[in-house]
């Protein structure tokens, strides 16, 4: 398994689970809730908080990664989550709907695109349903998106 070459810049997180316990079948994005750099993000990721993420992206589009994608990121809120998928924290708006700069966007359609790529998929599905997206069953060559708020009370990021 490899990372991805379009990262930038490395601050390894302690917080995160050794191994997986499923391939990798799914991305998900998450919002940072503030307009942040990669560093910034970094340096919540090495601290006190148990939170990480596999990948991030900074408002000004820099890609870093914190979790080398062989290893499960505590990033969704849910570990069976965090265990499929390949997630990626993107700098956004602090006030809902969260939303994310055109560069964030392009680099995170790029990121996803080199994902899949690197996982021998090629198509990336998305179903506005939780139910339907997390009982799908992707094909050998599909990834499914999932998102934060599927998983967390607290959060309706992505926006």
């Amino acid at each position: 398994m490899s990372n991805s070459s379009l990262v930038s810049y490395v601050k390894l997180s302690p917080h995160y689970w050794k191994g997986r316990k499923f391939p990798i079948t799914r991305i998900t994005p998450h919002c940072v809730v503030g307009q942040c750099t990669v560093q910034t993000l970094g340096n919540v990721f090495s601290g006190t908080r148990q939170c990480s993420s596999n990948y991030g992206i900074g408002t000004d589009g820099k890609i870093a990664m914190y979790v080398d994608e062989s290893n499960s990121a505590q990033t969704s809120s849910n570990y069976d989550n965090d265990n499929r998928a390949v997630t990626i924290e993107c700098a956004s708006d602090a006030v809902a709907p969260y939303a994310f700069n055109a560069i964030v966007y392009k680099q995170l359609v790029e990121l996803c695109a080199d994902i899949c790529r690197r996982n021998g998929k090629k198509k990336l599905l998305w179903f506005s349903n939780k139910n339907t997206a997390l009982s799908y069953k992707p094909a050998s060559d599909e990834m499914v998106l999932t998102v934060h708020r599927w998983f967390s009370a607290m959060k309706s990021c992505p926006g």
